[in-house]
């Protein structure tokens, strides 16, 4: 046995203790996570419907999974909530980077709970086209909103998306109405001038503008003014009011150039704070006014039943996009196309026909 001089009583403040031997390979302390059950789409169905919030960001988390397993749960979760769905009032709300979305989303937000409104927020994220991810941080600039008892706040990536809002943010609505939230308020990515998904799925557009940026001019440009169903100039506080006015009146000058739009509405230029909420309601009465005057001349039913076809369609092209690039019949000939591209042999259109024609034999056999 070793000698351990240490444990001599001229040491009397060391001690040398007994070792362990044969020690477990596994931690007899430590405690393991129990496996998540796995839901059916009826359990979820029930959640949502009966306003878990747990189980809603579940539901929403399996829309947006790009797994087979999960999209077949969640098509049938959707199936089951879709007769729940349509009454709501959905607000889509856009402008420049740095416009202030996040702050004037949380002071419109607060200002429709104390009113009693359920609200669900759907913020969308940039996706970085190196990296593929997403910061998803607009939640923590909700910090008041996030705590309401009857809010939700859901962010959400891009995904590459070119029409401002990620592809699945459809799909997330119909979830979050069939779980009893009577406002939709969608945040969108601010790329400026390609919105037309997220117009496509809102009944009120709102546009967020700010002042001294430079950007009024920006903004009277056709395309995004277009379809606005009304504009808000932020920021309107402290030394920035007199300008702010000054923008709104160019604004109202901008959109009497354009032509009417087709439900009759004429939009118009309002002044709000996100920092002391004022004009926060004057904007949310604009667009309780907008939603009765379309209810009244048919136009919101309308716009609502050309949406759904304008997405029957949306679905049937990622259907097809989806149904080409994940064909393991056509991984070899795409690689092949691209190298044939990339040594400049053939052009990309040539290559392009190339694979839709072999895609089309291959659908044939």
């Amino acid at each position: 046995m070793m000698d351990h001089p240490e444990n001599s009583k001229e040491y009397k403040g060391l001690s040398v203790n007994a070792g362990v031997q044969n020690l477990p390979s596994v931690n007899p302390y430590a405690t393991f996570r129990r496996q998540k059950k796995t839901l059916t789409p009826e359990e979820y169905f029930e959640g949502i419907h009966n306003g878990d919030m747990t189980i809603l960001s579940q539901a929403v988390t399996l829309v947006e999974s790009n797994l087979t397993s999960d999209q077949k749960i969640a098509q049938k979760v959707i199936e089951l909530c879709l007769p729940y769905t349509g009454n709501s009032v959905r607000i889509g709300i856009t402008g420049v980077p740095g416009a202030g979305k996040s702050t004037f989303i949380e002071a419109l937000g607060i200002t429709l709970c104390d009113i009693g409104k359920h609200i669900a927020v759907l913020a969308i994220d940039p996706s970085s086209e190196r990296s593929k991810g997403s910061i998803l941080g607009d939640k923590t600039r909700m910090n008041e909103l996030s705590v309401k008892a009857n809010a939700f706040i859901r962010p959400s990536p891009s995904a590459g998306s070119l029409g401002g809002v990620a592809r699945k943010t459809r799909e997330t609505i119909v979830l979050c109405e069939a779980a009893g939230f009577d406002t939709i308020l969608l945040e969108t990515v601010g790329v400026g001038q390609s919105e037309t998904a997220a117009h496509s799925m809102v009944d009120y557009f709102l546009l967020l503008q700010v002042t001294g940026t430079g950007d009024e001019l920006q903004g009277i440009k056709r395309g995004i003014m277009e379809m606005a169903d009304g504009i808000a100039i932020n920021k309107c506080d402290g030394n920035n009011i007199e300008r702010a006015h000054a923008a709104r009146v160019g604004f109202k000058n901008a959109l009497a150039l354009f032509p009417p739009p087709e439900s009759g509405w004429k939009p118009e230029a309002i002044c709000c704070s996100s920092v002391d909420h004022s004009g926060v309601m004057e904007v949310w009465k604009n667009i309780e006014d907008y939603i009765a005057f379309t209810k009244k001349n048919g136009y919101f039913d309308r716009h609502r039943t050309e949406q759904a076809k304008y997405w029957m369609y949306e679905t049937i092209n990622q259907a097809l996009l989806d149904g080409f690039y994940k064909n393991e019949k056509m991984e070899h000939h795409i690689e092949v196309a691209e190298r044939q591209v990339l040594n400049n042999e053939i052009s990309s259109f040539i290559a392009a026909h190339n694979l839709l024609a072999e895609y089309g034999r291959k659908q044939q056999k």
